[in-house]
């Protein structure tokens, strides 16, 4: 069975870039396909978060398969924040409410359901504060549109 990118394998590899063996191709191909199913349902359900599942997918595919990286990195949906990511490590204000509210309830649950305050939530709230503060101070990326894009 080929894939579309078959032909990388008789090429150089670009700018001195290592190339991956097929099954190590072919893992970086599953993980940015399970992502990419995950980033598509955080998109639709609440909780779930979208983003980080479409940069790893991101980074997945562009260890496998430059047909797919372009394909994510251009989507007219999903595309925009990717792009943000990638030129600025911007972070939406949408998503950064989301994600630190999303955490914040997180925690209140993992309190209510420990009973109080002990040493498994005060460990998850401490590593949920560090990731949101790290969230909080991402800047949040330039407000005009990329490619033609729709402010969403």
């Amino acid at each position: 069975m080929t894939t579309p990118d078959d032909h990388l394998d008789r090429c150089p590899a670009p700018n001195g870039a290592v190339r991956l063996c097929a099954p190590a191709r072919w893992a970086f191909l599953a993980l940015g396909g399970v992502c990419t199913a995950l980033g598509i349902a955080g998109v639709i359900l609440p909780g779930l978060p979208g983003t980080i599942f479409l940069l790893i997918a991101l980074w997945a595919f562009s260890r496998s398969s430059e047909r797919l990286a372009l394909w994510l990195f251009n989507h007219p949906r999903f595309g925009r924040t990717v792009r943000a990511w990638h030129a600025e490590r911007a972070i939406p204000r949408p998503a950064k409410i989301a994600a630190l509210s999303m955490m914040t309830a997180s925690f209140a649950g993992l309190l209510w359901l420990a009973g109080g305050l002990s040493l498994g939530p005060a460990a998850a709230g401490l590593s949920m504060a560090l990731i949101g503060g790290w969230i909080a101070t991402r800047p949040e990326g330039s407000e005009r549109p990329e490619n033609g894009d729709a402010a969403a």
